[in-house]
C-alpha cells in the first residue's frame, strides 16, 4: 500500500467540485494545471480568476520533500516555528552528502563517518516532527519521491529545484527554498505568483537512438535558461502518451534549467503501470476513479493556442539525439552537429570519462538501455576508450539492477558504480587530478554543466546527453563520435557499429529490494530530545535575524558587480562546502567567491573601500558588517539561476548585505530573497547597470514608502562627488512587505502566533 493513501484519497474527493467551481469562475475549459491549482487553494474563498503572471495566490501542496544538504537550514527553521509535528506528509532525504570516490560500499561507509553529526540531527528532528527519514544509501530523494510519494493531481514543494521530476507523474511539484517548506509544515498557506503556461505538444513517437532526454534537451535550446521563467509547463499529445512515466520525469526534471516553475503531463497508462510497478495499485485505482480530472479539458489540447500563452510543438520521430554543453544547459547541439561544432569552438574531443545517473536519469530504463550498448561492446570486443560511471537512483533500482545483471555487464567494461546519492551531479566527486585544471572533457547523463559544477575544475567541458548517447561516447572515448553513422575499430582491428540500445520501461520480475532505507518517525515525538553541540562546526541554532527600522538604507557600500551568469553556484557552491550546510556562519565564508567581479574579471577578489585594499569577498563583507556598513550586490541576468539554495540567500543576509539589484532574477532565488527579509531589487533600465561604479556609496531615498507596484529610487554617490539617480523595480506584494519588515517570513510567523 502506498504512503499516505488516505491523504491521496482526500485530494481525488473534493476535486471535481472544486474544478466545477474553478470552471464557473474561470468560464473556459481548464488544463490540467489549472485544474490542480485551483484544486490546491489554501481558502476556496478566496476562488477568482487569478491573472497569470500577476496575481500572489496562497496554496495548500500536499506534501514537502527536503534533501539533507537543505533539509538542516530548512529544519534549523522550523524547530524555530514552535509547532509540534509538520502539518503535511514529509519526508527528509539523505543523498547529497555522499561523495563519490573509490566505489559505493565505501564510498558510502566512508560519508556515515563524515557526516554522522549531521545525519543523526537529521534523523532526530524527523523522528521528533513526524517526518519520515530516508537513510544514506538509500537513493536520490527526486527518485526515491517518485517511487514512493508522487501522485496524478497533487501538488508538493521540495527543497531542492529538481522536485519538478514528481511531474512525471502528473503532479504540480515545485522546489522552494527551506523558508518556504517550514511555512507549509507550519500549516500556513504556500505563496506563488500565479504561474504562466507553455504548452508543448509532442507528436510522433521516440525511435532508435533517441529518449526523453533529448526532448528537454531541444527544448532547452528553444526557450535558454530563463526561457521558462513564471510558467509551468505542460507536456501533451500522442507523443506524450507514448513516453514512459520515468521518461517523462526525466523532462520534467530538466524543466529546472529553463528556469519553469516546474512541467507535467497528464495522467495516462504508463503512469498507471509505473504505479502498480511500484506496488502502489491503492493509488492507480483511485486515480482510475478520477482520470477526466488528472488531464486537461478535451477542447485545451485540441486548440492548445486559446489556453496556453506559448505554445512549442516537437516531433518526436524526427527529433535526433543531443549533448548540450559546455558550461550551461541551454546550447543545443544535435549529435550529427557535434564534430563541426567541436573543432569550430576548439573543444577538447577525447572524452575522459562518460557519466550515467542522477535523480534526472537513474531509472530501471535507463539503465536497461545503457546496458544493451555495454553488452554490444561485449560482444563485439570493443575496449571503452573512458572511464565509466554509474549512479543508481535508489537502493530499489540498484538492487533490480544488480538482480537482472546489469551491474555486472557494466563490470565487464570496466563501469564503476557509485553509492545511490547525487555525487558528481552536485560537485561531490573527488576526481583524480582535478586540482591540477586541466583542459578536459566529460559526457554526462545530468541535468546541470556549470564551470566547476562537477568536479571543482573550471576547464571541464561537461556536455549532457543521454544515458545511453553517454554509454556510446565513453565507449568511443571522441566527442565527435556519432553513433549513428560512424564506426569503431575494435581489438582485432575490425570496423563495428554500434546497433540502436534497447531496454525495458519496467522490469520484466517487477522492483525489488531487501532495506529501502526507510526510517518511520516516533509516534508521539515529544519525548525525542534535540541536542546541537554549540562548538559543533557542521550544526549551529539560528538567531532571528533583525527587523527593518522604518528607515532608508543609506551609506550602502559596493560589495561586489557580479559579471555574467551568476548561478546559485557562483553565490554558494556546493562540493566540499556541502559540509556546512547546517552552519550559518561557517558556510558563509563561501559567499560570492564563484562570482566574476565585473571591475577586475577575477573571482573571490573585490576592493574594500574601507582600506582600499582587495581581499576574498566574505572577508570584506564582514569587515563592513563589524563596521555597521550595510552593502549591496550587484548582478546581471537570471540572477541566482540553478538550485533552490537558500543558503545563497541567508548568507548575504547574515553578513549584513541590505540589498541584491540585478538585471533579473531566477524565480526561486528572489522568493529566497524575500523570505530572508532581504530587498530584491531589479532595474528598471538594464543600461544603469553600466552606471554602478566600484566605489560607490549607495543610498535608497525612498524605502520608508516601501509598497506593492511602487518602484524605488537608488542613488549611486561616486567617488569623484558626481550622482546619478536610477529607478528601480520590485515584486513584493503587501505579504512580502511584512516579511520585509519583520526581518524574515519566519518572523512574521512567530509574531503571528
Amino acid at each position: 500500500m502506498a504512503f499516505d493513501i488516505d491523504m491521496i484519497k482526500a485530494v481525488y474527493a473534493r476535486m471535481e467540485q472544486r474544478i466545477e467551481a474553478a470552471k464557473k469562475v474561470l468560464n473556459k475549459p481548464l488544463t490540467l494545471t489549472e485544474k490542480i491549482l485551483y484544486n490546491h487553494l489554501f481558502d476556496q474563498a478566496s476562488l477568482e480568476a487569478f491573472k497569470r503572471g500577476d496575481s500572489y495566490v496562497d496554496f495548500a501542496p500536499d506534501r514537502v520533500a527536503m534533501q539533507d544538504a537543505t533539509a538542516q537550514m530548512a529544519l534549523l527553521q522550523f524547530m524555530q516555528a514552535g509547532k509540534p509535528q509538520a502539518a503535511v506528509p514529509s519526508t527528509v532525504h539523505a543523498d547529497h552528502l555522499i561523495l563519490a570516490k573509490l566505489g559505493a560500499s565505501q564510498d558510502l561507509q566512508d560519508s556515515i563517518n563524515r557526516n554522522n553529526e549531521v545525519f543523526n540531527f537529521l534523523s532526530s528532528v524527523s523522528n521528533k516532527y513526524g517526518i519520515g527519514f530516508w537513510k544514506p544509501g538509500a537513493g536520490i530523494i527526486h527518485q526515491v519521491v517518485l517511487e514512493n510519494y508522487a501522485f496524478p493531481g497533487g501538488m508538493m514543494i521540495g527543497t531542492d529545484s529538481h522536485t519538478v521530476n514528481a511531474g512525471g507523474l502528473g503532479m504540480v511539484a515545485i522546489g522552494v527554498g527551506g523558508a518556504d517548506a517550514v511555512d507549509v509544515m507550519a500549516g500556513m498557506p504556500w505563496e506563488l505568483k500565479y504561474p504562466k503556461l507553455i504548452g508543448i505538444k509532442l507528436t510522433g513517437k521516440l525511435n532508435g537512438w533517441t529518449s526523453a532526454k533529448d526532448v528537454i534537451l531541444k527544448v532547452a535550446g528553444i526557450l535558454t535558461v530563463k526561457g521558462g521563467t513564471g510558467c509551468i509547463v505542460e507536456y501533451f499529445g500522442e507523443g506524450a502518451k507514448s513516453l514512459s512515466c520515468t521518461g517523462k520525469g526525466t523532462i520534467c526534471n530538466m524543466g529546472a534549467e529553463i528556469g519553469a516553475t516546474t512541467s507535467t503531463f497528464g495522467y495516462d497508462e504508463s503512469m498507471e503501470r509505473y504505479l502498480r510497478a511500484t506496488r502502489r495499485d491503492d493509488v492507480a485505482d483511485a486515480a482510475n476513479g478520477v482520470v477526466e480530472h488528472l488531464t486537461a479539458d478535451a477542447e485545451v489540447y485540441a486548440n492548445p493556442e486559446k489556453y496556453f500563452d506559448q505554445v512549442i510543438e516537437i516531433n518526436l520521430s524526427e527529433l535526433e539525439p543531443h549533448l548540450n554543453g559546455p558550461f550551461t544547459p541551454d546550447r543545443a547541439t544535435p549529435i550529427s552537429k557535434m564534430a563541426e561544432e567541436a573543432k569550430k569552438n576548439g573543444w577538447p574531443t577525447k572524452i575522459e570519462v562518460g557519466l550515467i545517473g542522477s535523480c534526472t536519469n537513474s531509472s530501471y530504463e535507463d539503465i536497461s538501455r545503457s546496458a544493451s550498448l555495454a553488452t554490444q561492446a561485449i560482444e563485439k570486443n570493443l575496449k571503452t576508450k573512458s572511464k565509466f560511471t554509474i549512479t543508481p537512483g535508489s537502493e530499489q533500482v540498484r538492487y533490480t539492477i544488480e538482480r537482472d545483471g546489469f551491474i555486472d555487464t557494466f563490470d565487464k567494461i570496466g563501469g564503476s558504480v557509485f553509492a545511490n546519492a547525487c555525487g558528481p551531479c552536485i560537485g561531490q566527486w573527488d576526481r583524480p587530478g582535478a586540482d591540477k585544471q586541466e583542459k578536459n572533457t566529460i559526457v554526462h547523463s545530468f541535468n546541470r554543466n556549470f564551470s566547476k559544477r562537477a568536479d571543482g575544475n573550471p576547464n571541464t567541458f561537461a556536455f549532457v546527453g543521454s544515458p545511453e548517447l553517454v554509454t556510446a561516447m565513453a565507449i568511443a572515448g571522441d566527442l565527435t563520435f556519432n553513433p549513428l553513422k560512424d564506426k569503431l575499430v575494435n581489438e582485432n582491428g575490425e570496423e563495428v557499429s554500434l546497433d540502436p540500445p534497447t531496454g525495458f520501461e519496467l522490469p520484466e520480475k517487477g522492483f525489488d529490494v531487501e532495506d529501502a532505507g526507510y526510517q518511520a518517525p516516533a509516534k508521539d515525538g515529544a519525548e525525542v530530545s534535540l541536542v546541537v553541540n554549540p562548538d559543533s562546526e557542521r550544526l549551529q541554532l539560528l538567531t532571528p535575524f533583525e527587523p527593518w527600522d522604518g528607515k532608508n538604507l543609506t551609506g550602502l557600500k559596493l560589495l561586489i558587480k557580479a559579471k555574467g551568469k551568476c548561478t546559485t553556484d557562483h553565490i554558494s557552491m556546493a562540493g566540499p562546502w556541502l559540509r556546512y550546510r547546517g552552519h550559518l556562519d561557517n558556510i558563509s565564508n563561501n559567499m560570492l567567491i564563484g562570482a566574476i567581479n565585473f571591475f577586475n574579471e577575477a573571482t573571490d577578489t573585490v576592493k574594500n573601500q574601507l582600506t582600499g585594499a582587495y581581499d576574498s569577498v566574505p572577508k570584506v563583507q564582514r569587515d563592513y558588517k563589524a563596521h555597521g556598513i550595510g552593502t549591496i550586490v550587484v548582478g546581471d541576468h537570471n540572477y541566482g539561476e540553478g538550485s533552490s539554495r537558500e543558503h545563497a540567500a541567508m548568507e548575504p543576509r547574515y553578513l549584513g548585505v541590505k540589498v541584491v539589484l540585478v538585471k533579473s532574477f531566477a524565480r526561486i532565488h528572489e522568493t529566497n530573497l524575500k523570505k530572508q527579509g532581504m530587498l530584491g531589487l531589479t532595474f528598471d533600465k538594464e543600461s544603469d547597470y553600466d552606471k554602478v561604479l566600484e566605489n560607490d556609496t549607495i543610498d535608497i531615498i525612498d524605502l520608508e514608502n516601501f509598497a506593492p507596484e511602487k518602484p524605488l529610487t537608488i542613488v549611486l554617490n561616486h567617488e569623484d562627488g558626481s550622482q546619478d539617480t536610477v529607478k528601480v523595480n520590485h515584486t513584493y506584494n503587501e505579504n512580502q512587505i511584512e516579511w520585509f519588515k519583520a526581518g524574515s517570513a519566519l518572523n512574521l510567523i512567530k509574531q503571528q502566533q
